[in-house]
């Protein structure tokens, strides 16, 4: 039995541990990714690709790999039953919010192949068919059992899933509940009664129906609850091709493939443990509604990814990886409950929602059709749908109600010139109008200036102190920015 040594052990290398793997390798720091399977994922239920990871796999420089390989849903097209209602175009809704204005469709399994592919070009790689079955905490770190091997690390990150052997060896409770009713996901050819190049969103009485544009002529990904009616929990393809048909009017020549599942909302009870971390599924899982986990996840990995490389460094103390938890959790809490919301309002089978949805649906998709393009609602839709609109407390001691700063703690407004900067992956200091690089503090960081764009927010004549994963840190007049600065940094 060998004994390996790294500074990071990424348990899991699916699109969480296989981006988080990506970013610390780029950043220097000694990663090892082990995995119990052979390769990566062939089959998987993911496949939305939003806004904000597109933004993460540019600055990753795989950007445009993952737009040539994905296929570009360009509306969403709300309907009930058989009857679409038409497109509300997210190009015109999210335009000026990001370079990426749309939902790319690519399965999980294609989002694995890129990142693995550019992990080894960064000199990287997975140990695969090595499960991980035991973890330690030690006096210097964690120590696990890898296959058949011995590894030491300073610090363990399990991305491996809801049934994660890093969350149950931590004793980490995974709180919430699971749904009874059993979801059917299904890769159909040839599949008609859905409107064309855009996500249909198909509630009904009863159940509902999601429809996602696939690469290929007629090749869609269904994804719908079908309602056990025996009771045995046995549903079959033929079984969801007749109730589609029947309900929604979609039928198609044949299935590539089709499973079912139960759905859960859950979220941990502690991100950080010590030297252990959570991300990606181990840490919080809900329904597919709003095609927002993967995404989530690949964020989780962002976000720890520049925190881990700081205290690696030595430019961190260890109490930075506090704020991986103050800042991801809630945003999981507040996912896992708007998804069980929503959920919960669409499935449910007591009579008064039932007769909500029944008439209330066809009432108001129709004008949201026609209002959400140019109102200050479809803009702002797009931004939680796309998870632009995060926001971190940047105050460890402030609680989680009062207002929030309209740029401070979010992901830097996109002027349409400023995100080119972030490929640096380094903090750095912007500067919108009304100042100079003279005036910018001397941290031993890059400044950017930029044409003036106080339309997103950002303010002439204040500098803003921006973090590697393009979240704002802190801003200020130049009199004052070495000081606040330096605060933000932990200097």
């Amino acid at each position: 039995m060998a004994e390996l040594t790294c500074e990071v052990l990424v348990v899991g290398a699916g699109p969480t541990g296989l981006m988080l793997a990506n970013w610390l390798t780029r950043l220097g720091a000694q990663v090892m990714v082990a995995d119990g399977k052979d390769g990566p994922t062939a089959e998987s239920r993911a496949l939305v690709v939003q806004a904000r990871s597109l933004e993460i796999y540019d600055q990753l420089g795989i950007g445009d790999q993952v737009l040539e390989a994905a296929h570009r849903a360009e509306a969403l097209s709300p309907g009930f039953g058989a009857r679409s209602f038409g497109r509300i175009p997210l190009g015109r809704i999210g335009a000026r919010l990001t370079p990426y204005p749309f939902i790319e469709v690519l399965e999980q399994s294609r989002n694995e192949e890129i990142l693995y592919d550019n992990l080894r070009k960064l000199g990287g790689d997975v140990f695969w068919e090595s499960p991980v079955t035991a973890v330690v905490q030690t006096d210097d770190g964690v120590e696990a059992k890898v296959g058949n091997h011995t590894v030491r690390a300073r610090f363990c990150v399990g991305c491996d899933g809801a049934n994660s052997v890093v969350r149950k060896a931590r004793r980490i409770d995974f709180e919430g509940v699971t749904n009874p009713h059993r979801f059917f996901v299904l890769d159909a050819l040839g599949a008609r009664g859905l409107t064309p190049g855009a996500v249909n969103v198909r509630p009904e009485r009863t159940d509902f129906l999601l429809g996602f544009p696939m690469r290929g002529e007629g090749a869609w990904r269904l994804i719908g609850l079908v309602r056990d009616t025996n009771g045995d929990g046995d549903l079959d393809e033929e079984d969801a091709r007749e109730r589609m048909l029947r309900t929604y009017g979609v039928t198609y020549d044949r299935a590539r493939w089709f499973a079912t599942y139960r759905v859960h909302h859950r979220v941990a009870a502690a991100f950080r443990d010590g030297p252990f971390f959570l991300a990606g599924d181990a840490a919080h899982v809900h329904s597919p509604v709003g095609g927002q986990g993967m995404n989530t996840g690949l964020q989780d990995a962002h976000n720890l990814a520049f925190k881990l490389s700081d205290v690696l460094r030595g430019t961190r103390r260890d109490g930075w990886l506090d704020r991986y938890e103050a800042e991801r959790r809630p945003v999981a809490r507040k996912l896992v409950a708007t998804t069980d919301r929503v959920f919960n309002a669409i499935t449910s089978t007591r009579l008064p929602l039932r007769a909500l949805r029944r008439i209330l649906i066809p009432v108001i998709a129709p004008i949201a059709v026609r209002v959400l393009p140019t109102s200050s609602g479809g803009s702002r839709l797009f931004q939680y749908v796309s998870q632009i609109r995060i926001h971190y407390r940047l105050d460890p001691d402030a609680g989680p109600s009062g207002p929030r700063d309209p740029v401070l703690g979010r992901r830097l407004p996109w002027t349409g010139v400023n995100h080119a900067a972030l490929r640096a992956a380094c903090w750095q200091i912007h500067g919108y109008g009304e100042v100079t690089t003279a005036d910018a503090p001397d941290l031993g960081m890059p400044v950017h200036l930029f044409p003036p764009a106080p339309e997103t927010g950002l303010q002439p004549g204040l500098f803003y102190l921006v973090r590697p994963d393009g979240f704002v840190a802190a801003r200020a007049v130049p009199a004052e920015a070495d000081t606040l600065f330096r605060h933000a940094l932990g200097r």
